[in-house]
């Protein structure tokens, strides 16, 4: 399993996300490009020695990264705000990449229309989203939680 961030522009998020990727034995993408150097100080705190840790690919490019994915036969599972499907009842595979959008602005038409399944972590009516790093880890958790117990 793995996670991918499309066009990260908070620092802090990505650093954090990265830690998470490490401590849990996922892999990373970056889908540039990013709103940060990835020599940044905020991110570089974030994700503190654990960056050392994990495997962090960069592609240049969302067509890069897609190209990519579909000579790999990865499903692609879009967590945004306008899913169709709750994410604790999704049923997940090993070999699922989990995608993240751009904290300010989500993802690009492009990207929606090329994700396998569009998963949704309801909230409480009235409020817009959250934080694209506590969101890769609630789906990270309950995506991991299936895989290794396929009886649930």
């Amino acid at each position: 399993m793995q996670i991918a961030l499309f066009q990260p522009d908070i620092a802090q998020n990505t650093g954090t996300i990265l830690r998470l990727c490490a401590c849990l034995g996922l892999a990373a993408h970056i889908i540039e490009p990013a709103g940060f150097p990835f020599s940044d100080r905020l991110f570089r705190r974030a994700g503190m020695d654990y960056l050392d840790h994990v495997s962090v690919t960069r592609h240049d490019s969302w067509s890069k990264f897609s190209a990519w994915r579909e000579e790999q036969h990865y499903r692609l599972l879009l967590f945004t705000t306008k899913g169709a499907t709750d994410y604790r009842d999704f049923r997940y595979q090993t070999s699922d990449i989990l995608l993240f959008g751009r904290e300010s602005a989500g993802v690009t038409d492009a990207v929606v229309e090329a994700a396998d399944a569009r998963l949704v972590i309801p909230i409480s009516p009235g409020l817009r989203s959250l934080n694209v790093a506590m969101t890769a880890a609630m789906a990270a958790g309950e995506a991991l939680r299936q895989v290794r117990n396929p009886q649930v």
